[in-house]
């Protein structure tokens, strides 16, 4: 029909399916062409996931030309190259010059250090009766045992060393997260509310040098601050226990489980012979075993149960009563 409107000339109906054959054959070898790409080794469905895979960053990135490696690896070396001769001749003009050593460049740092500041924020002031009065009031600051303290210059020298050379905090010391700069140690100490000493067993003996406890031992009156204080005498070889000055003794941590136990005192520990345990263990089996034990434990348990039950029925009766809806069916006998 076609044709005729067309005005092209009739074919037979061969020829047609001739034709017909070939375009088929064209069109399967074409559609199985287009759905392989050769480029990325890509298999695909039909025609869309191809086209699709075409117009991608992936495919288009491997169709761009590549760089030749070995130009490519000519070009890192020589710039290599140029790196290091650059290094040499630094190296030759600085030999001249002497190198510090850690310990030189730690207390060039230390020197730099402002023992009139605040050991929290940037308050300044020559008087440390002003810098502890201002700490104290803005930021909660104390030092434990003020009484006994024989530097208090030093120790808020040490402390303000402790911050801004070392990094750390003087709550957390080594147990907190490592810090960068001295104020980021303070903005964590203001922040986490640590503007206070670690003033408690391992870290007393730390800032032990700064006190002197002898005037707090009873014969402090008669005790002269210059004289060496004599080691204390060790009652037993393994050194647990420790007399003070004062009279009182100190046990070492590993034996306070034992100290702390209250036992009565005149109570003897009788060790109990192996028989006796057998012995009495099996009196105490055959006076629970017999009949008339075993039937006024079931008496009492039977009473037990029972009111257990009358209690159990008197509180459901009155929350039925209370609340009347606890019936969610409808039932023949009540007739709702």
């Amino acid at each position: 029909m076609s044709t005729i409107v067309n005005g092209l000339p009739s074919i037979t109906l061969e020829d047609f399916e001739k034709k017909e054959a070939m375009y088929r054959e064209n069109n399967a070898n074409q559609i199985k062409k287009k759905q392989i790409c050769e480029i990325c080794r890509k298999k695909f469905n039909n025609q869309k996931q191809y086209e699709n895979h075409l117009a991608s960053k992936t495919h288009k990135k491997k169709l761009e030309p590549k760089e030749d490696t070995t130009v490519a690896y000519s070009k890192k070396s020589s710039s290599i190259q140029d790196s290091s001769n650059k290094n040499t001749d630094d190296i030759e003009t600085d030999s001249d010059v002497e190198s510090l050593d850690s310990d030189e460049w730690f207390e060039d740092l230390k020197y730099q250090i402002i023992y009139d500041n605040c050991l929290f924020c940037d308050y300044h002031n020559k008087s440390i009766e002003c810098i502890m009065i201002h700490m104290e009031k803005k930021h909660s600051f104390f030092v434990p045992d003020l009484e006994y303290c024989v530097d208090l210059g030093g120790l808020l020298k040490y402390l303000e060393s402790k911050i801004c050379v070392e990094f750390k905090c003087i709550w957390c010391n080594d147990s907190g997260r490592k810090m960068r700069s001295a104020q980021a140690v303070k903005m964590h100490m203001i922040d986490k509310g640590h503007c206070k000493m670690l003033f408690e067993e391992e870290t007393m003996y730390e800032y032990s040098s700064f006190y002197n406890y002898l005037f707090s031992y009873p014969d402090a009156e008669n005790a002269d601050p210059d004289e060496e204080v004599s080691d204390l005498e060790v009652l037993n070889d393994e050194g647990y226990m420790m007399k003070l000055p004062s009279g009182k003794s100190i046990v070492h941590r590993d034996l306070a489980l034992y100290y702390k136990q209250n036992v009565p005192m005149g109570i003897t520990a009788i060790i109990k012979d192996s028989d006796y345990c057998r012995r009495k263990r099996i009196h105490k089996q055959i006076s629970f075993g017999s009949e008339e034990r075993k039937i006024e434990i079931a008496r009492i348990t039977a009473r037990d149960i029972q009111s257990f039950q009358r209690v159990q029925t008197k509180y459901l009766m009155q929350l039925q009563v209370k609340q009347n809806n606890l019936q969610k069916h409808f039932r023949q006998q009540t007739n709702f």
